[in-house]
Order: structure tokens, then C-alpha cells, then sequence
């Protein structure tokens, strides 16, 4: 796969996933024009890649997204360049990392943020975008743009009461405290705790390893099916799993799924 050469984000293969960790370890991997500008090139990338993956085999079947060093996942928006932001810019600057997250949840592969360290601000809400988080022991999630007289601008207000109880949401979001990795996972913001980054990144294996057993064209149905039904009534959700739930069994891979099970052997899906 070629992805070309990024300023402020690694890209790499790790068994049947993408590796993508955002660069910045002196600056916490603060989010700055161009670590979102890189983001979005790397997503795109992916988009494209897997367009047209049932005909030419899925080139990879989860994304995993991190951040390097031991201390930051991602520390939030670049504050040093939002400190002169008028509100079109600050506007521009939200839309462009709008354009990646929805484009992160539109992805037919699951995303797994794998957080070690802070999560803040933007770097929590680009965790939000992703299907499953993952953290160390060492990690820490929080919306602290209220102490700075503004609120969250990237998905926090909207992606954060779907994630967490709503009281949960309210607190973080209005008073601006984290919450840490054990007390996330209470509340249901991560999947798993995991003792430092190797395990973390261990743990993420061992999802895109069962990820990798399923059939891709059914992950890639029933993530776009659940994206679909969240945002409408139970009624209106239920046709459209209808509509997915009998168009996957025209592929190929419920064919070989369903046969497989009355022989009693393992499905090798083809993916298409």
C-alpha cells in the first residue's frame, strides 16, 4: 500500500490492520492544521483503497489509530495557533476536522483508537469518531475547552452523550474535568484497559484478529447499518437493517458463512 510521506503522521501495516500514529510527541500530538490536514490525506487514502475491496481483496481490515510516545494520545486542538482564531477561523479549523471523523465513521473496517496518555479536547473527540477505544492504564479523557471559555468544536457535544450516560457527558463537557482510563471504562467511554502501550497495542491485535476471521462485506454491512439507525427512530432503524440484513445474503460470503456451519468446518470468506 502507498501512502506517501506525511509531516506529522506515521503510516504502517501491522498484521491485517493500518497503523496510523499521529507524530507530534514534543507537542503532547497536538492537533494542528496540518496533523489534521495529514489525517484527512491518510483517511481519504483509505476511503479509496477500500472502494473497490470486494473486487480486488480488502488490502487491510481495521484501522488503528494512536499517538507516539508515552505521554499523549492526542493533547487537543494546537492552542498556540487557535489563540489569534476569530470565529471564521475557528469555524474552517472545525470543519476540517469534521471532514475526518465523518470520514473515519464511514469507513467499511472498524477504527480502534488505541489511547496512551491524555485524550483531550480534540484528541478525545477524534477517539469518538472511532468504533472501539482502547486505553492504558496511564490514559485520561477530557473536554476541557470549557476553562478556556469555549466549548468543544469537533464532535464532543454531539458524539460524547451517545457514548456515556448523559449525566456522564454533562460533567466532563461542563466542568472540564477527565475522567481516568478506569473510571472511562465504568462508564463505557473504552472497551478495555490495558496495563501500558504494548499490551494496548496487543489488545488491538487481538480485535482486528477477530475482526480478520469475520466476513468483510458483513462488518462493512452492519458498521454503515448501526451509523444509519443511530441517528433515527427505532421504526425508521429497523428498515434499514431490514434492507441491509437481506442484501447481505446475496454475497458470496453469507453463502460460504451459512454453509460452512451446517458442514461444522470454518468459514474462508472471500470477501465479496
Amino acid at each position: 500500500m502507498e501512502f506517501g510521506e506525511f509531516s506529522t503522521v506515521n503510516v504502517s501495516e501491522r498484521g491485517s490492520a493500518l497503523l496510523v500514529s499521529i507524530n507530534r510527541p514534543r507537542a503532547m500530538n497536538a492537533l494542528s492544521t496540518q496533523v489534521v490536514a495529514d489525517l484527512d490525506a491518510v483517511v481519504t487514502t483509505c476511503s479509496q483503497l477500500l472502494e473497490t475491496a470486494s473486487e480486488s481483496g480488502w488490502p487491510f481490515r481495521a484501522v488503528i489509530i494512536t499517538g507516539e510516545g508515552e505521554k499523549a494520545f492526542a493533547a487537543g486542538a494546537d492552542i498556540v495557533e487557535m489563540s489569534e482564531y476569530g470565529s471564521e477561523e475557528a469555524r474552517a479549523y472545525a470543519e476540517s476536522m469534521h471532514q475526518v471523523t465523518l470520514a473515519l465513521e464511514a469507513l467499511p473496517v472498524p477504527v480502534i483508537a488505541a489511547v496512551n496518555g491524555h485524550a483531550l479536547g480534540g484528541g478525545c473527540e477524534l477517539a469518538l469518531a472511532c468504533d472501539w477505544i482502547i486505553a492504558s492504564e496511564n490514559a485520561s479523557f477530557g473536554q476541557p475547552e470549557i476553562t478556556l471559555g469555549i466549548i468543544p468544536g469537533f464532535g464532543g457535544c454531539v458524539r460524547l452523550p451517545r457514548r456515556v450516560p448523559l449525566g456522564v457527558a454533562r460533567e466532563m463537557i461542563l466542568t472540564g474535568n477527565p475522567l481516568r482510563a478506569q473510571r472511562a471504562l465504568e462508564v463505557g467511554l473504552v472497551n478495555c484497559v490495558c496495563p501500558d502501550k504494548d499490551a494496548l497495542l496487543e489488545c488491538a491485535d487481538e480485535l482486528v484478529a477477530s475482526v480478520a476471521q469475520r466476513s468483510p462485506v458483513a462488518v462493512a454491512q452492519a458498521k454503515l447499518t448501526m451509523a444509519k439507525a443511530d441517528a433515527l427512530t427505532v421504526r425508521d432503524g429497523l428498515d434499514v437493517e431490514l434492507g441491509a440484513f437481506s442484501a447481505v445474503f446475496g454475497s458470496e460470503d453469507s453463502r460460504v458463512g451459512r454453509q460452512a456451519f451446517v458442514d461444522k468446518q470454518t468459514a474462508q470468506f472471500p470477501g465479496r
